[in-house]
This record gives C-alpha cells, sequence and structure tokens, in this order.
C-alpha cells in the first residue's frame, strides 16, 4: 500500500502558474504508473494527465495539452504537475493517484489540494 501527500495548491490569477506536488510514502514508488485527476464544484472527477512507471510516456486530458506537465522523480517517490497559462475553469480540487502494475484502476488516492484560478 502507499500513501500519497499533495501540496503546491493554492490562488493565482488567471495566466499564471502553480506546480503541484505528491510525495509517496514506501519503497515502491517506480513499480506505480501515477495519475492527476481533478474535481471541480457539481462536477465529477475527471482525469488529467498521468505517466508511466519510468517516466517515459505521459498523457493529458486535451483541455490542459500545451499548459500542464507531469514528472516523476523517482529517487524522490514524488510526482509533480507543472500548471503554466492557468485558466478559471481550471479551479478544482486536485488529487493524485497510483495505479499499481497489479491493476488496472488507480487504487490509492491522496486528500488533494484546492487550486482556485482567478479571472
Amino acid at each position: 500500500q502507499v500513501q500519497l501527500v499533495e501540496s503546491g495548491g493554492g490562488l493565482v490569477q488567471a495566466g499564471g502558474s502553480l506546480r503541484l506536488s505528491c510525495v509517496a510514502s514506501g519503497r515502491t514508488f517506480s513499480s506505480y504508473a501515477m495519475g492527476w485527476f481533478r474535481q471541480a464544484p457539481g462536477k465529477e472527477r475527471e482525469f488529467v494527465s498521468s505517466i508511466n512507471r519510468s517516466g517515459s510516456n505521459t498523457y493529458y486530458v486535451d483541455s490542459v495539452k500545451g499548459r500542464f506537465t507531469i514528472s516523476r522523480d523517482n529517487a524522490k517517490n514524488t510526482v509533480y504537475l507543472q500548471m503554466n497559462s492557468l485558466k478559471p475553469e481550471d479551479t478544482a480540487v486536485y488529487y493524485c493517484a497510483a495505479r499499481p502494475s497489479w491493476s488496472q484502476k488507480y487504487e490509492y488516492w491522496g486528500q488533494g489540494t484546492q487550486v482556485t484560478v482567478s479571472s
């Protein structure tokens, strides 16, 4: 099992940037694919981005392509989400999640960090 703790959220003006971090406990971080999801008020949680275990492959929802960058540092048990050119519609609680190699779904979730983008 792995525990995930996100940080880096906050209030930013439209056009600004934030970098989210998610630190995982345990010694097997590199065995998990990692993802970022978000949930805006009154909406369902949606996929934002993911990265494979080695960091060689990344995926993004269309609405953040070219603005967000996911990366990971397996030596630090950390996955990042660099968010640039933020828009008010990016406002949400952002969650990181871990998908173990034996599962097709994300099994472990962090508590979330609030991102608010003002216009």
